[in-house]
């Protein structure tokens, strides 16, 4: 993806529709896969449904995240300067993310393929130890190549599989920038013998499961450098190449799904146009209907699909397009209608005006499955002044979650200009807002488990992720154990992993709730475990609106394996606001967020964490804190549940008083002009029924039946 405006201002956009004859679905019938064993049992393929399925032919979600750097220049991914990458991988996979995109460039590939050095690499080795030499705080940073392969382990481990992208030919910030799969610095077959390279080594891994050919080929005729589609062997026909491509990987690796992004423009062919056209025609400049291509983002146009599409012979069931689509904050392209205050864009405008023709329509006729291979945004009103790149976002997610798109959200790093990504503040801090916009179209059951791509390996650390074969009704496979020999070979220490456990094949019915969970395995990297509170927090009495103040608090952790001697210290600045919960008296929780707006009373405050909760190398599983304290303002006696006018009794003028604050909160609410308006404390003591937060008219109800003798008890929602 284009970090910058100019990549995306140079897009030819056209709000036009054409009508194109659908072409025959064209992929074969499911194939049969080998005997399956732990590291080739989770290799996918696209049945005859254009569905992507397992090997027992049970549907699967991929929802995914990028994350670059490999790609830059950095040698690794991103953030490495400031995070340690183990727990960063344990985040992504605690929540909820079962795919990991990974752009590389044809450049480091083919330097690991020659074991070549490492020209930098941007690795803090005191947050970092295990991608050291020496194993400690400050040693010597592992050969680039050595600590990718640590990553393919520690995504093994955490259920999470891997899809590699080349995102451009040379490693360069600006890399993508260049149209094609190849430039003045490496050659088509450098960018064919680099994906077989890499497609044969991990061959009998099935961690890596999908290669994505090349990133966003674009470009136009009056360019002199563009990708075009169609059914010649010229040497920028990316529809030819991708199919050379294919055939690179599929050679060494026949399981491997390959994924083949789209151009940026295509001749508007029924108009008499064709690719030696000019890209724009200035007599009707402006004017879509005029223009000789119609336009996308770059990697998203796939309208040559229809009369030319990939052909990948006896692997077609492994073949993927993966379209890239962005928002109104990338670029403002003419389907938002941004200059038109009169209109706005939804789900069908979006369809009619640009998706359905460009990339939709491989979905909508089952022509082939798609993987959304970027989307992403700016959530925030700093950024997303209008809260249209919210709304974008939400018409493509929701759209994605109904037609059971796969995707790998862009991204996980905070460092991409134009989006922005789920961490912030030098890598060391989730976005929790813009992740809960995101939660919705990862793949989860019912009750919030979320699933790997493993037969065996449930996604995750913290104890909410299961594998595929719990998903689809087998019984709970333990994690594996592992142990690591090394070897060498030209000069490079490559990490090898082998399991224990034995995979199991299951093909029974899909279950909503997997009938057994897992539990949650401690990280061994290094850490420390919850040990006790040294101080609670200095504040605990509070006036009405005041924020919560944890500082005061100090807590320590005990040292895992590796993490050192000694103990870990934290204090409230390591505190994640998502751990931090308020009960008031009758057992409602409330977010930290809302303790400014409680009613005076007493509550608990609970510190609750585990995998995942604490972004920063010496981080600590386990915590469990609790204390009291008072808001004051009103009465701070003990709830009397039905007591909302706190005359000490309950009487039907209590349920008086809660109809009276719904019809007229001005005269008998909070703040009510009524002597006898509703109290913050008779607002806690009315709120009997727990199906909703906050009084109506079910807890007027309530305290009738109670009254009647229909209810024995308040405390209960039951009669």
């Amino acid at each position: 993806m284009a970090k910058n405006l100019f990549k995306r201002a140079a897009a030819v956009v056209s709000a036009a529709a054409v009508l194109l004859v659908p072409s025959v679905n064209r992929l074969p019938k499911e194939k049969a896969v080998a005997a399956p064993d732990e590291y080739h049992d989770d290799w996918l393929h696209v049945n005859d449904k254009a569905q992507i399925v397992d090997m027992n032919g049970n549907e699967v979600w991929m929802t995914g995240v990028n994350w670059f750097g490999y790609n830059v220049g950095s040698q690794i991914f991103d953030g490495a300067w400031s995070a340690n990458v183990h727990h960063c991988l344990d985040l992504i996979a605690d929540h909820g993310f079962n795919l990991l995109r990974v752009p590389m460039s044809t450049e480091i590939l083919l330097q690991w393929k020659a074991g070549k050095p490492d020209p930098i690499i941007k690795l803090n080795e005191y947050e970092n130890p295990e991608l050291t030499v020496e194993g400690v705080e400050g040693g010597t940073p592992m050969y680039s190549f050595d600590i990718w392969n640590q990553v393919v382990k520690w995504c093994r481990e955490n259920g999470i599989k891997i899809m590699m992208d080349v995102h451009c030919a040379t490693t360069n910030a600006a890399g993508h920038n260049y149209a094609l799969w190849y430039d003045t610095n490496f050659s088509e077959k450098d960018w064919l013998d680099a994906l077989a390279w890499f497609s044969d080594y991990y061959k009998d891994d099935d961690t890596i499961i999908a290669i994505d050919l090349k990133n966003e080929p674009h470009g136009k005729k009056d360019d002199g450098i563009f990708a075009k589609w169609d059914g010649s062997k010229d040497a920028n026909n990316w529809r030819y190449a991708a199919e050379k491509g294919a055939k690179a990987c599929l050679d060494q690796n026949p399981n491997l799904l390959i994924m083949v992004e789209g151009i940026e423009v295509y001749p508007k062919t029924e108009k008499g146009f064709d690719w030696n056209s000019p890209s724009t025609d200035y007599g009707h400049y402006g004017d879509p209907e005029y223009q000789p291509y119609y336009g996308a983002w770059w990697g998203a146009n796939f309208r040559g699909v229809r009369d030319y599409p990939v052909d990948l012979g006896e692997h077609q069931s492994q073949l993927v397009y993966s379209p890239h689509d962005y928002g109104p904050e990338v670029y403002k392209q003419t389907w938002f209608y941004l200059e038109d205050p009169s209109k706005t864009f939804s789900r069908e405008t979006l369809l009619d005006d640009y998706w359905r023709d460009t990339w939709a329509f491989l979905v909508e006729e089952n022509i082939s499955p798609l993987l959304m291979g970027e989307w992403g945004g700016w959530v925030d009103e700093e950024h997303d002044k209008t809260g249209e790149n919210v709304h974008w976002m939400q018409e493509l997610r929701d759209y994605m979650i109904d037609k059971h798109i796969h995707h790998t959200f862009w991204c996980f790093n905070e460092n991409s200009s134009d989006t922005g990504g789920l961490v912030y503040d030098n890598f060391q801090k989730w976005d929790d807002v813009k992740y809960e916009f995101i939660k919705p179209a990862l793949w989860q059951t019912k009750d919030g488990k979320f699933v790997s791509l493993d037969h065996t390996i449930p996604l995750g650390r913290a104890g909410n992720g299961i594998s595929l074969s719990e998903y689809y009704g087998g019984a709970s496979t333990p994690r594996p154990s592992t142990t690591t020999t090394t070897t060498t070979t030209s000069g490079t220490t490559t990490s090898i992993t082998t399991n224990s456990v034995t995979t199991t094949t299951v093909t029974t019915t899909p279950v909503t709730t997997p009938p057994v969970t897992t539990t949650p395995i401690v990280s061994t990297h290094p850490g420390y475990n919850f040990k006790g509170v040294d101080s609670y927090p200095a504040k605990t009495v509070y006036e009405q609106g005041e924020e919560l103040d944890l500082s005061g608090l100090l807590f320590g952790g005990t040292p895992q394996s590796g993490a050192g001697s000694g103990g870990g210290r934290y204090t409230d600045a390591d505190v994640s606001d998502s751990i931090v919960t308020i009960k008031d008296s009758s057992g409602k929780e409330y977010a930290k967020n809302k303790f400014n707006t409680l009613p005076a009373g007493e509550y608990t405050v609970n510190i609750k964490g585990g995998v995942g909760d604490y972004y920063r190398y010496t981080y600590c599983y386990g915590v469990d804190i609790s204390y009291k304290v008072t808001i004051k303002g009103g009465s701070t006696d003990e709830t009397v549940l039905g007591d909302v006018n706190c005359d000490g009794k309950v009487e039907l003028a209590d349920a008086i008083l809660i109809m009276q604050s719904l019809a007229n909160p001005d005269k008998y609410g909070e703040k009510g002009s009524d002597s006898k308006h509703l109290k913050a404390q008779g607002k806690i003591n009315g709120d009997v029924d727990k199906s909703t937060e906050g009084l109506t008219a079910n807890d007027a109800l309530a305290i009738q039946e109670y009254l009647l003798g229909k209810r024995t008890s308040l405390a209960s929602d039951k009669a």
